[in-house]
């Protein structure tokens, strides 16, 4: 088998099925599996799996293990050559895994491969691509400017070597992910994927970011921005210098007094106002149950031809393509008042996220 995807579920039941059926688009030509693992949701997401993927391998642990273990529990299961670390609240093209295994080809002595990540709005995100967070890169990063931490000498369009990727999406072969141990367990959650693609290059693999494939990560939705997300983010960064850098006791000092200064002035995220005027459906059906529940005009239309201000754009995976719908994402984010989300296939349901820093929102619907 050449791939498996491996994709850790914690409670976002909606952005899975979302997630999951971006996949399947994407593996329909190639020899790949799925597996998800589900860290003990409460919220029916292994019931939906269940009953809407019977084919694909699910995982239920009794615990909720953390980023780290979860993971490597999923990977130990894989059968294919190559894994794909990939979050539940994520959307893939359909040409991800191809592009990105050929392009794998092309690169002797690789480690991870990452892609393009755009968060629901179309915003680049600049972790796709970020160099290793030595002391002096990190302090600099707390104390405002984050020039250093990420490779901003790659464009975002662009290919070439990048230090470190965000778990959210990361693709490697399997031989190279258990040669360095896979994620580190004294994890729980954050600084698991610093401290991989770290590895990785110790070991003497060149990890590279391919600007050319473009994927969403809504990335509020696993991991809600409040004072839980700051108080282990940054104790997993403390976790990975003292596995890496352990250097003069008054620079560490220095580290971890820069670290906690940011834990303690960091402000929750802002309510977002719903300033929507209007619907437009991109679709071939007129979808009633979903108008009544929006209470809003919606114009229905198979294609894009003018967007008025405060508009959200619905995008109908029955009709596009998810590298479409990317796509319009990618371009239409220029007009910020403009709003996106996603109907899945077969699904009642719309989905997307206004705000990285900020849960989606899923509304619901009757198709009947």
């Amino acid at each position: 088998m050449k791939l498996s995807v491996i994709i850790l579920n914690y409670n976002v039941r909606y952005f899975l099925e979302l997630c999951v059926k971006s996949v399947q688009e994407a593996i329909k030509n190639l020899d790949a599996e799925i597996i998800i693992v589900d860290n003990q949701s409460s919220d029916g997401s292994c019931e939906m799996v269940e009953d809407l993927f019977p084919d694909i391998t699910l995982i239920k642990n009794t615990d909720n293990v953390g980023f780290s273990k979860g993971n490597n529990i999923g990977v130990d299961q894989a059968k294919g050559e190559y894994v794909c670390i990939l979050n539940p609240d994520t959307v893939v093209p359909e040409n991800v895994f191809s592009s990105l295994l050929d392009f794998s080809k092309t690169i002797n002595n690789l480690g991870i491969v990452g892609c393009r990540l755009i968060d629901g709005t179309g915003k680049f995100l600049p972790e796709s691509k970020r160099n290793v967070p030595k002391p002096k890169v990190a302090l600099k990063k707390l104390l405002g400017n984050p020039d250093l931490y990420y490779t901003t000498e790659i464009d975002e369009h662009s290919i070439g070597k990048a230090p470190i990727f965000v778990g959210a999406f990361m693709l490697l072969k399997k031989a190279v992910y258990q040669e360095v141990g896979g994620f580190d367990e004294d994890y729980f959650m954050y600084g698991e994927d610093v401290d991989l693609s770290y590895k990785i290059l110790k070991a003497g693999y060149d990890n590279y970011y391919n600007g050319k494939v473009t994927c969403i990560h809504y990335k509020g939705e696993s991991t809600l921005k409040d004072v839980k997300y700051a108080k282990r983010f940054y104790g997993a960064m403390q976790i990975f210098y003292k596995k890496h850098f352990k250097s003069h006791i008054i620079f560490n000092t220095v580290v971890w007094l820069g670290i906690r200064g940011a834990y303690l002035t960091r402000s929750k995220p802002a309510v977002l106002k719903n300033n929507i005027e209007g619907y437009l459906l991109i679709s071939n059906k007129n979808l009633k149950p979903l108008q009544s529940v929006l209470n809003q005009t919606v114009t229905v239309t198979y294609k894009i031809l003018e967007v008025k201000n405060n508009t959200e754009i619905i995008f109908d995976a029955n009709l596009l393509t998810y590298k479409a719908i990317i796509d319009y994402i990618s371009e239409l984010k220029i007009n910020k008042t403009v709003k996106f989300k996603i109907l899945p296939k077969n699904a009642t349901f719309i989905i997307g996220s206004n705000s990285s820093e900020n849960r989606g929102e899923i509304i619901l619907f009757n198709n009947n």
